[in-house]
């Protein structure tokens, strides 16, 4: 093992701040991190680890509110930059789902089991008091939902919420 992310998982629902966590080792210690959407971005550095070689617990918390993020998929991702030329090794790369793009004001989700003759719309409905607002669920669950007309009993959903 050379890195590891552990937190957030692939298409984890994130909110802002975005805690990443893992096991890591890097060139003296030191890792770096990159947050994007493809067209901006948050970079910085971390430590895990006495030096080259050692594995250690990681943990960071990074406040992307002040981010114009245009997508709601974001990647998280932690590399070691190399010694002699300063290329990106060892990366590990997380793609999420960004809550605050999907609702505003976005702190969090409802789990809701699809029950039999249930719709998209109706979740909207039930939950936002507005049926036409189902994208929401839709963008919420991308490894769920890939025709926002096949929903099927049993399904379990995310459901985002905004103050």
């Amino acid at each position: 093992m050379t890195n590891r992310v552990d937190q957030p998982r692939p298409l984890d629902l994130v909110g802002n701040p975005i805690h990443v966590g893992g096991v890591a080792t890097g060139f003296e210690a030191t890792l770096e991190y990159r947050i994007s959407d493809g067209h901006q971005q948050v970079t910085g550095t971390f430590a895990a680890g006495g030096g080259t070689g050692e594995h250690a617990q990681f943990h960071f918390t990074l406040d992307v509110g002040h981010t114009a993020f245009q997508a709601d998929r974001l990647l998280v991702q932690v590399f070691e930059a190399r010694a002699r030329d300063g290329g990106e090794i060892n990366a590990v790369t997380v793609p999420v789902v960004y809550g605050p793009h999907i609702v505003p004001g976005y702190y969090g989700y409802r789990e809701h089991t699809v029950a039999k003759g249930e719709t998209l719309s109706a979740l909207a409905k039930s939950y936002y008091g507005n049926a036409a607002l189902y994208p929401r669920i839709v963008r919420a669950n991308p490894a769920q939902i890939t025709d926002p007309d096949k929903i099927v009993p049993g399904q379990v959903l995310r459901i985002p919420i905004g103050s």
